[in-house]
């Protein structure tokens, strides 16, 4: 799976979806993703298998399961291993839910 392969998977949620940050984002929820890093894996001075860290950010105004059910459903169903940590930003008085996958 390639960036491009990530985003139509993101687009298929149904949020608005963009690449690290929209010019005029959306009402809320929405999704941002961005490359993080790489983590290759390297032998006879070349990389041998890529591996490619995504972050994956859902924004809502509330704990909102049903828009982050829609995001583990997507990444569960491509067979992407993903991890999931939470915030809540005071200064935009919203919610972020952060997923890190390795594609």
């Amino acid at each position: 799976m390639r960036q491009n392969d990530l985003l139509t998977l993101l687009k298929g949620t149904g949020l608005p979806v963009a690449y690290r940050a929209f010019k005029k984002p959306p009402a809320l929820p929405y999704l941002v993703y961005l490359f993080a890093y790489s983590d290759n894996f390297g032998a006879d001075n070349r990389t041998y298998a890529r591996a490619d860290n995504y972050q994956i950010e859902l924004y809502t105004v509330i704990k909102d399961l049903a828009a982050e059910a829609k995001v583990e459903k997507a990444l569960d169903d491509a067979d992407i291993y993903w991890d999931k940590a939470e915030m809540f930003i005071e200064s935009e008085d919203m919610y972020q839910v952060l997923y890190t996958i390795e594609i």
